[in-house]
């Protein structure tokens, strides 16, 4: 609660804060809204400037996600799980309760579990998170210095023009508001190798190695190279679809993470079960499906 400001009590902040949203006013009546020390906030509570409120607000209502979470690994540090399509890493937005985090967060002993790194609710595939909160940066840090390897498959309609593999280089950048990252001029922060592993009937099975990590950077190279992903709602062009329309999985798949423990100094790689299913007369999953998961 800010210093200096014009509240007389805790409920005048919350109801600006808030745009006079009616579950505040439940929630007071409810004892569940508390000061930093545990104290419950009535409705005539005195505003205390430099203090803090909680208070959690009802989640929007959502269309539950269709597919399960399967788990690859799990030790004392980390858990890594399979994520399906249309599951968004964290909670934002309208996607709350339909989240890798909270649907992992009720199960028994995974109450501290929090994520490495992050794919985009429409990519599936491998998810590092790890179990203690200490160890968290300790993991994040693997990406942030590309310490990890990753590797992912996508299905792209492919014309007879384009020219691949290729190595793509650009600047990504996306602004806050904008559904579309673009590609725009100065220094490349964003590196992908794409290879063909399979052709047919204008599709494409391809194997990507991104160096980097920037905001739908494989959709974006693929779509400027000629190759865009099948089931994409945003690259090339923006397509209207319904939030509960899940009939168009995006075609894009964390397939492998590879990364030496930082805890234990092990040699650690784990691979998708998942498999992409729109891809022609042949299977996405040929190529490796003998792999295992460590």
């Amino acid at each position: 609660m800010p210093i200096g400001g014009p509240w007389g009590t805790v409920t005048e902040f919350l109801l600006e804060r808030t745009r006079g949203a009616g579950e505040v006013v439940r929630a007071l009546d409810g004892g569940e809204v508390r000061l930093g020390d545990g104290t419950r906030v009535t409705r005539g509570t005195a505003y205390a400037p430099g203090q803090w409120v909680y208070l959690h607000r009802d989640p929007p209502a959502e269309v539950s996600v269709p597919g399960e979470l399967s788990v690859l690994h799990e030790d004392e540090r980390i858990l890594v799980v399979d994520k399906p399509h249309f599951l968004a890493t964290m909670p934002r937005g309208r996607h709350v309760r339909e989240t890798v985090l909270a649907r992992l967060r009720r199960q028994p002993g995974w109450e501290q579990v929090q994520p490495a790194h992050r794919l985009d609710r429409l990519t599936a595939g491998v998810l590092l998170l790890t179990k203690d909160p200490a160890l968290r940066g300790t993991y994040q840090e693997l990406f942030a210095t590309r310490a990890v390897d990753k590797t992912y498959l996508a299905v792209v309609r492919l014309g007879e023009c384009v020219t691949l593999p290729a190595v793509a280089r650009s600047r990504i950048e996306k602004q806050r508001g904008q559904l579309q990252a673009l590609e725009v001029s100065g220094e490349p922060n964003a590196v992908t190798h794409v290879e063909v592993l399979e052709r047919a009937d204008g599709l494409a099975l391809v194997r990507l190695r991104p160096e980097t990590g920037r905001t739908h950077q494989l959709r974006v190279h693929l779509s400027r190279l000629g190759a865009p992903i099948v089931g994409d709602p945003l690259y090339p062009e923006v397509l209207d679809t319904a939030p509960g329309d899940f009939s168009q999985p995006l075609q894009l798949l964390a397939a492998e993470l590879a990364f030496t423990d930082p805890v234990t100094g092990l040699d650690l790689r784990f691979v998708s079960r998942q498999r992409l299913e729109r891809a022609g007369a042949w299977r996405a999953g040929a190529w490796w499906a003998g792999s295992k998961g460590q």
